[in-house]
């Protein structure tokens, strides 16, 4: 940690100088078309519901009120009432890192990797038996490993989404808001590990600092450990794994505590010397840039040459390649997400149509305002982006594997879905503010706003994915150039320093120069890859030439306007109403909820959507008092409404 924090402290002033002299020079890239909502989901929840969850203390199965808040973590309750009453959850996770699995035969096969030569037989678990034969598994590398499982498939289906949705929104890298420290705390996670000789992608780059910083430890830590302590295991092979979990479990513990508050620390001291740094960028930004430009000149006369080399010899055969590999799944997935969203409004149209007009709009643009935060219905969207392949290319170029790029589009698939939702309802708002319609008239209003937001879809969806398709090949070039060029370059680069006055050698750094020339020199081949991918028709990409500025002028007037409430101001029902009871205002557990509760089959609600109290309540109906419980931990398990023996 004192070697990043060395890192770190140079890039922070790097950082803060880019981030100067953005705001003195300007800048940006085309503007959207579509609006974007500030706080897309202020005063809702993701999902909540009963979960049998393992619990490794007793080795039992127990009934758990599970509730997924805003910020997507995953928090566990004794039951709904305590959970209604304010009380500490008895756990709360966040799920970054993690991989939600349905089956057993997945679990162990990552559970396999973290002992060599150590394998349980499929079947035979590594210390959990499933009280069901729909489990939901929560995997890390270092953490504790959550065990879940429900009664059917429907819930496990739907239960899967929501985790997975949770996963992808802890994975989705640091603020962009925060314009000096993220760009400072990534460069500099990037430099150390480059400087351990790990150029490529990294599956870890998740979580808030203090986890990435815990999870970078680990990668060196992890395989020494195991190696120490590996060998010295006893017992059969379910111990052995289950005692180096529990012994994995408890370093990492340890090293997240160290990062949290050395982090801290670090971030500290570089606040503290902000206010001075900051006023000697401002009294010398054109000296510290012609400085800059000086130096940068002198690098690129000795790497660019190099760079090019390599660039022809063994980079541009590829890109057209990658390229491919990249825009089919994506595409596809973002034509789902039109064309999700298109269904959707076709069903406002019809139910508005056939229910009643105005009187049941609001209950119908209710389901629709939260579309893009419901994993259950963007899920056929996600799926089609899951079947991105970098096979043949990961090797060569050192990419650990592509779920960095396909959480990546998702949650881009997830804003697009958004902002075309939230245009959506605006445009409608304000017309209904207009005039009242009803009927046809109404029908026509919404059509005439469906088309007006899918032209708009269209445009920012192109734009958006051809910024992702260049910073994606980025991601996979820059860090293989860099590999290659740094033996024969970074000898040569020492006494460059001596050519920056040391008043500005804070802001400028060699190494940081050498890579942007790196990056210089493979950005007009990225961009001209792109440019050209956009004139096939089939990637429904819009060519360069095609600009739409301030195309809809009057539209950006309801950029400020605030979402709106469809239930208050139309009157429309809430289908999570059994889930938000009356009376229950704004608060943090009572919100409404995105995704709707899970009703089985033939079955009414459960009580306190507990599937435990209301198998009890129907046994003792039947038989009298029977303890479910017992039979859950002494080898039975629950199948639909019936108990079999294992």
């Amino acid at each position: 940690m004192g070697e990043f924090g060395h890192v770190y402290k140079e890039q922070y002033a790097v950082a803060l100088f880019n981030s100067v002299r953005f705001e003195i020079e300007g800048g940006g890239g085309p503007q959207s078309q579509l609006l974007h909502r500030k706080n897309p989901l202020e005063d809702h929840s993701i999902f909540s519901g009963g979960l049998f969850q393992y619990l490794e203390g007793n080795k039992k199965w127990r009934n758990r009120f599970v509730f997924v808040a805003d910020t997507y973590d995953v928090s566990f309750y004794e039951n709904k009432v305590a959970h209604e009453r304010g009380l500490h959850p008895k756990g709360t996770i966040n799920c970054a890192g993690y991989k939600a699995l349905t089956s057993m035969e997945e679990y162990l096969d990552l559970v396999s990797t973290s002992l060599p030569g150590v394998k349980a037989k499929v079947g035979s678990g590594p210390f959990v038996k499933g009280a069901t034969q729909f489990p939901l598994i929560l995997w890390h590398p270092y953490a504790r490993h959550h065990y879940f499982c429900v009664l059917t498939e429907k819930e496990q289906t739907k239960w899967h989404a929501v985790l997975q949705d949770c996963v992808r929104h802890s994975n989705n890298g640091l603020s962009e808001e925060c314009r000096v420290q993220t760009p400072a705390f990534t460069d500099a996670v990037r430099l150390h590990r480059q400087a351990q000789g790990h150029y490529g992608t990294w599956d870890m780059m998740c979580g808030g600092p203090p986890q990435i910083l815990a999870n970078l430890v680990m990668e060196t830590l992890y395989p020494e450990l195991r190696n120490l302590i590996g060998p010295r295991l006893k017992g059969k092979i379910q111990q052995r794994q289950r005692n180096w979990m529990l012994i994995s479990e408890a370093v990492y513990k340890q090293v997240l505590s160290q990062t949290q508050a050395q982090y801290e620390a670090l971030v500290q001291a570089c606040e503290v010397e902000t206010p001075r740094l900051d006023a000697a960028l401002r009294t010398d930004m054109d000296q510290i840039i012609t400085s800059k430009e000086h130096v940068s000149g002198k690098i690129r006369a000795l790497v660019l040459p190099r760079a090019e080399q390599l660039l022809r010899r063994s980079v541009q055969p590829y890109v057209s390649s990658i390229l491919e590999a990249l825009m089919e799944p994506t595409s596809r997935g973002f034509s789902e997400v039109r064309d999700v969203f298109f269904r959707e409004l076709v069903e406002v149209s019809k139910n508005t149509l056939n229910g009643g007009g105005k009187d049941k709009l609001g209950e119908h643009m209710e389901k629709i305002s939260m579309l893009a935060f419901h994993p259950v219905k963007m899920q056929s969207c996600y799926e089609k982006v899951e079947q991105l392949s970098l096979e043949g290319l990961q090797q060569r170029f050192d990419v650990s594997s592509p779920s960095v790029f396909v959480q990546r589009a998702q949650i881009l698939m997830r804003e697009q879905m958004d902002n075309a939702v939230y245009t959506f309802e605006q445009l409608l708002h304000q017309s209904l503010e207009e005039k009242d319609q009803r009927g046809e008239n109404l029908c026509k209003t919404i059509q005439c706003c469906q088309d007006r937001v899918l032209k708009k879809y269209d445009y920012d969806s192109s734009t958006v994915r051809k910024k992702f398709f260049r910073e994606a090949l980025l991601q996979i070039i820059i860090p293989y150039m860099l590999k290659q060029l740094a033996p024969s370059c970074h000898p040569d680069l020492p006494p460059f320093q001596e050519l920056i006055f040391e008043d500005f050698s804070r802001f400028i750094l060699v190494e940081n120069m050498f890579e942007e020339v790196v990056l210089q020199s493979v950005t007009k081949d990225i961009m001209m890859a792109v440019k050209e991918a956009a004139v096939q028709k089939r990637h429904n990409l819009y060519r360069d030439s095609m600009i739409l500025t301030n195309s809809d002028p009057d539209l950006h007037l309801l950029g400020e306007s605030p979402s709106v409430d469809w239930a208050a101001q139309f009157g429309g029902g809430d289908e999570e109403s059994d889930e938000s009871p009356e009376g229950c205002g704004r608060s943090k557990w009572r919100r409404r909820q995105v995704v709707s509760m899970i009703k089985l089959d033939g079955m009414g609600p459960l009580p306190y959507e507990s599937c435990l109290e209301g198998l009890q309540d129907m046994f003792t109906e039947m038989h009298g008092r029977i303890d479910v419980e017992h039979f859950m931990v002494h080898g039975y398990t629950l199948t639909g409404h019936c108990m079999t023996s294992y």
